[in-house]
Order: structure tokens, then sequence, then C-alpha cells
């Protein structure tokens, strides 16, 4: 009876996780559907799970400068990968050495990790920083060092650091291992669930940014994707309403609710193929911490 309980139960978490799961793809369906349906048609029927009356105008409308798109991609890409990297590797030697029993100052770098937490000088004492002090407007250092390092991601690293076995660490000292070697040849093998995980964050983080981009960016060569798009959209809905108040015809023309949705899948499809990618250390990385039976 246990067992027919047991199996019954089993089949209901799947049965709700399968329309969860459905549930959750409709929206990513609506937005494809409309960014592949007419203006016309879309305004005057609205959303739906297919395209009303289909056509590829608003992504031809995106990709009328391909240059620029194609050099807003390549910093975007830049900046996501040198960034990540970097940010994991300085994220990853900070967190290591305070997760270590045997580091003198490790309760002291804690506690100044943890008040970053806390307190912050704000945004124009940080605008000062950038570009009065450190001279990084347009460059494309502006768009990377403000995200480089996270308190938050090196606390979480910390924690999957000290479950460590102490015995491999002591294990490779005696053998003659350098804290370098030991680091690199050991740990960080053994700590791909939480570097993924933290990568994936990192990598979102670096791709979704537009904020650093409107302030420290003006040469349009160095703009991101994000912020390439966000431009394009708001200028397309301006000339709408400018040609919609003057009564011009040049308001049909302008596919401004599809070519909202047209950006979104311009934007989020390469996210979504590297979180498929890396999905199973980022699952492995949300245990850590959790209670084990």
């Amino acid at each position: 009876m246990n067992r027919e309980r047991k199996s019954l139960l089993y089949y209901c978490n799947h049965v709700s996780l399968v329309v969860l799961s459905l549930l959750c793809l409709i929206p990513v369906l609506i937005v494809i559907a409309a960014s592949l349906s007419t203006e016309n048609r879309l305004v005057s029927e609205g959303f739906a799970l297919w395209p009303r009356g289909l056509t590829l105008e608003a992504y031809t409308f995106a990709f009328q400068q391909a240059d620029t798109m194609l050099r807003a991609y390549g910093v975007t890409v830049f900046i996501t990968l040198f960034g990540t990297f970097t940010s994991l590797l300085i994220s990853s030697l900070f967190a290591y050495a305070i997760s270590r029993r045997d580091f003198a100052y490790r309760n002291s770098f804690s506690f100044i990790i943890f008040f970053t937490m806390l307190f912050n000088g704000g945004l124009v004492p940080t605008y000062i920083v950038m570009t009065n002090v450190l001279h990084l407007k347009d460059t494309l250092w502006a768009l990377i060092v403000p995200l480089l390092v996270s308190a938050w991601n090196i606390l979480i690293m910390r924690t999957f650091f000290s479950q460590n076995p102490q015995a491999i660490i002591e294990a490779a000292k005696i053998e003659g291992a350098g804290e370098y070697r030991l680091f690199f040849q050991i740990i960080i093998p053994m700590s791909t669930p939480v570097l993924a995980t933290i990568g994936i964050i990192t990598v979102l983080g670096y791709w979704n940014d537009w904020f650093n981009a409107l302030l420290y960016i003006d040469n349009r060569s160095l703009l991101p994707l994000q912020y390439l798009v966000y431009n394009m959209v708001a200028n397309a809905q301006m000339m709408k309403e400018l040609s919609n108040s003057a009564g011009a015809s040049l308001v049909t023309a302008i596919p401004t609710k599809s070519l909202q949705m047209a950006v979104v899948m311009i934007v989020i499809t390469p996210m979504t193929v590297i979180y498929l990618y890396f999905k199973r250390y980022f699952v492995r990385g949300l245990t850590i911490g959790a209670l084990k039976g």
C-alpha cells in the first residue's frame, strides 16, 4: 500500500512539474509569436501563441544597421567573457584565502568584504572615481570594472571552499605543492559546481548591463548590445509618436511592438543556449550549504 502511495505521489509530482514547465514556456512562445507578427494585427488583435500575419519585418528593421549591431554584439561578448573570467579569478582567489583556517587575517578580510554588502559610497562617488580618478570614461574597462567583484559571490565561494576536505590539502602540502599549485590544480577542479554557478550569474550580469554604458560611454563604437537595443526601441517609439501626431503614413511602417519582442529574442537567445549547457552545474551549485541526510 505504501508502495502504491509513493508511486502515485511520484507521478503526481512529475505531472505537476511538466504542467509548470509548460506554463513557464507560454511567455516565451508569446514573445516569439509577437516578434513574427505584423504590427497592425498585433496592435488590433493583441498577443497570441501563434504569429498574426507571419512576417520578418521586425527583425529586418532591427538589422537595418547590421554593422552597428554586430559591433555591439562583439563589445558585449568581449566584456562578458573577459569580465567573467577575471571576476571568477579574483573572487575565487579572495574566497579561497578567507576560507583557509590557517590564514592569519581571515576574519579581518571577511569583515571587509561583508561590510561592503551593508554600506557603499553611492552613485556620485563611484562616478567620480571611475571618471576622475581611474580615467576609465569611454573605455571598455568602464563596462568591466564596476561588476568585477561581488561580495555575495565571494561569500558563496568561501562557503564552498570551506567544505573541501582538509586531508586533501594537507596531503598536497606534504607532497610539496605550493599554494598556487594547490589552488589551480586541486581546488579549482574540485570546485566546478560553484564556479559554474557564479559564472552564470556573472555572465548574466555583464550581458544584461546597460546602466554603466549610460553613465560612462559616449563613443557609439563602444556601446554594448543592451544599450544599443534600448536606444533602438526608444527611437522607434519616438518616431512613431511623432509621425502619429503629424498624421503621417510612417506610423504603419515602424513595428514598435513587434520590434520590442524581436529585440528580446535577439538578446536572450545566446544566454538561453549558455544556460542550457551549464544548467547541470548550476543545479549542483544551488545546493551549496544544503542539509544532507
